[in-house]
């Protein structure tokens, strides 16, 4: 899999993030680094525990690097419940929810898929 293929699967703009970057080994770094975040982890707590100032910081992280890495896919649901959290329509973010659930399992299977073939 190469890494152009790694943003086809996760719904990204490589060329973007190309242009941004420079480097395909930096675009690879991040996005490595991307698997570590706990953003997400954090966005799910949050608003279990109806604390939605803390799912907003949560999602507002995601939505910032997923526009650094061109993560268009991801990015837009991010952005869109970044919106209605600060609206202060939390019933809405709940339902928007499961779509962020699927697109953030979609990125990081596509990057795992990556690395794993990189490693091989």
């Amino acid at each position: 899999m190469t890494l152009k293929d790694c943003y086809t699967s996760l719904g990204g703009n490589f060329d973007e993030v190309l242009g941004r970057l420079r480097r395909e080994q930096t675009v690879q770094k991040f996005i490595y680094k991307f698997l570590d975040d706990k953003s997400y982890s954090l966005f799910e707590t949050s608003m279990a525990n109806q604390d939605y100032d803390e799912a907003l910081r949560a999602v507002h992280t995601i939505k910032g690097i997923c526009q650094n890495l061109s993560f268009t896919k991801l990015y837009e649901i991010s952005n869109a419940i970044t919106q209605v959290l600060k609206e202060g329509d939390y019933n809405k973010a709940a339902e928007m929810a499961p779509q962020l659930a699927k697109d953030y399992s979609q990125t990081i299977h596509a990057i795992g898929e990556y690395k794993r073939s990189q490693e091989a």
